[in-house]
């Protein structure tokens, strides 16, 4: 077929326009890491996606390590510097979860390894230098950053790269003994987890330019127990200047609240977490912080459920958490950035299906408000089974409400930067449990595609 000279002169631009923009999408970029050049690959396919507008320019790289292996005996330490690789990393596959002891939730098929600490990284963006604002997400209890429910893939399309990473939980996260604390130069022992989150969060901002992120618009998000990491950032000093912005979602609530201390952002002073430690050392029979780093995870996970998974947290150490939450919103945080927070309507005690006899209503409201009990019971009365399972659903959903706007009064006072609340009451379809504890991360992320639900 012969090409005439005006349709050539018609068509070279196009093609040429073409090629451009093909070759633009950053999976076709080889990019340069503090420890090595990584490459990425298509985020998502027409399959999934192809109702999402620019679904084809999503790049992800999987599980580009962020730090050395935990294991052997960098366990008990904070994060080590990984050894430079001297080849292109394809970052086509997600990594192994931190092992976390008694972990009740994720797939059956979860690949568990100390080699953990590592990011994903989504962006839509078409060149390095667009420096586009950047989210990095911390993900509940139990969780970890392969999750198809944190796929950053479609909230790259709003001009946002996403990240999230792996930290240490459990007794791999929150172990504490005088040993590790002299091992660390008198610092800190008991928030391995923290110093790794601290240390995802410093990668972000020294790398993500590269990424065509802006490092000096990085927001700190989570959920749950991601949203106490996201609180600590924060607090932190260790994380002073590296964040504009932080949303914690089902998590931070007025230190005063009675739930405070169990749900996720709750932390152990020293002697607890050493109590719990040793308790766990004794189970394994040995005596020195050498032959513990010589037990196998597989053991350590079969020993550490001997209580429950919720008692291994935060230490309150003085250093990566360095003083009560109630001292912090007294004395103001390390980073004055403005803050979003709130939960959802069937959490933290409400939900649906909720059966209580006025009995055990009232006993609960005794052991969980004490002295303030009566006023209480006169505020929630209930005369039968109905009203006593309504006003428990109540309660706890007025509790959340009037934690977070406790915290807001709080925080207004010691804080130049504003504060937002929100309250999430969507029950997604396909279920029974109302606007459930994690139910909103989907929408969240605009990852629709990413669940069986209707």
């Amino acid at each position: 077929m012969k090409v005439s000279a005006a349709l050539k002169s018609a068509l070279i631009p196009a093609i040429l326009s073409y090629t451009s923009e093909a070759n633009a999408y950053l999976y076709n970029t080889t990019i340069q890491t503090k420890y090595g050049s990584v490459q990425g690959v298509p985020a998502l396919n027409a399959t999934c996606c192809s109702y999402l507008d620019g679904y084809e320019s999503v790049t992800v790289w999987r599980s580009i390590p962020f730090a050395a292996d935990t294991g052997g005996a960098n366990r008990w330490k904070a994060p080590q510097p990984r050894a430079p690789w001297n080849t292109t990393y394809v970052a086509d596959t997600f990594g192994s979860a931190c092992p976390a002891g008694t972990a009740p939730y994720g797939s059956p098929d979860t690949v568990y390894d100390e080699d953990c600490l590592h990011v994903n990284i989504w962006t839509s963006a078409n060149s390095t230098a667009e420096k586009r604002p950047v989210m990095i997400w911390s993900y509940p209890a139990g969780a970890n950053n392969a999750w198809t429910m944190f796929d950053g893939g479609a909230m790259s399309l709003q001009d946002v790269v996403v990240v999230n990473y792996n930290y240490r939980t459990g007794p791999y996260g929150w172990l504490a003994l005088p040993e590790l604390f002299e091992e660390s130069g008198n610092v800190t022992t008991g928030n391995y987890g923290i110093l790794d989150q601290v240390a995802a969060l410093k990668w972000v901002h020294e790398n993500i330019a590269d990424f065509g992120g802006d490092p000096d618009r990085i927001t700190t998000v989570g959920q749950s127990a991601g949203s106490a990491a996201v609180y600590h950032t924060v607090n932190s000093p260790l994380a002073k200047g590296l964040i504009v912005g932080a949303i914690a979602e089902s998590g931070i609530r007025d230190p005063r609240d009675p739930a405070s201390t169990s749900l996720a952002e709750g932390y152990n002073n020293m002697s607890t977490s050493v109590s719990l430690s040793r308790e766990l050392m004794d189970l394994l029979n040995v005596t020195t912080i050498k032959d513990l780093r010589n037990v196998s995870a597989y053991t350590i996970n079969e020993y550490s459920g001997f209580t429950s998974f919720s008692n291994w947290r935060g230490t309150l150490d003085g250093y990566a958490l360095p003083m009560t939450y109630w001292e912090e919103l007294a004395n103001g945080p390390a980073n004055d950035v403005p803050l979003i927070t709130g939960n959802t309507k069937d959490e933290s005690g409400a939900g649906y299906g909720t059966n209580n006899t006025v009995d055990q209503f009232e006993k609960s409201i005794n052991s969980t408000y004490g002295s303030y009990a009566g006023q209480f019971i006169k505020a929630y009365s209930s005369s039968n089974s109905t009203e006593a399972s309504m006003n428990a659903n109540l309660l706890a959903r007025d509790a959340s409400l009037v934690g977070s706007w406790n915290f807001g009064t709080c925080w207004s006072k010691t804080s130049s930067s504003p504060f937002y609340t929100y309250y999430w009451d969507h029950a997604p379809p396909g279920q029974e449990r109302g606007a459930y504890h994690m139910s909103e991360i989907f929408y969240v992320f605009n990852n629709l595609y990413g669940t069986d639900l209707p």
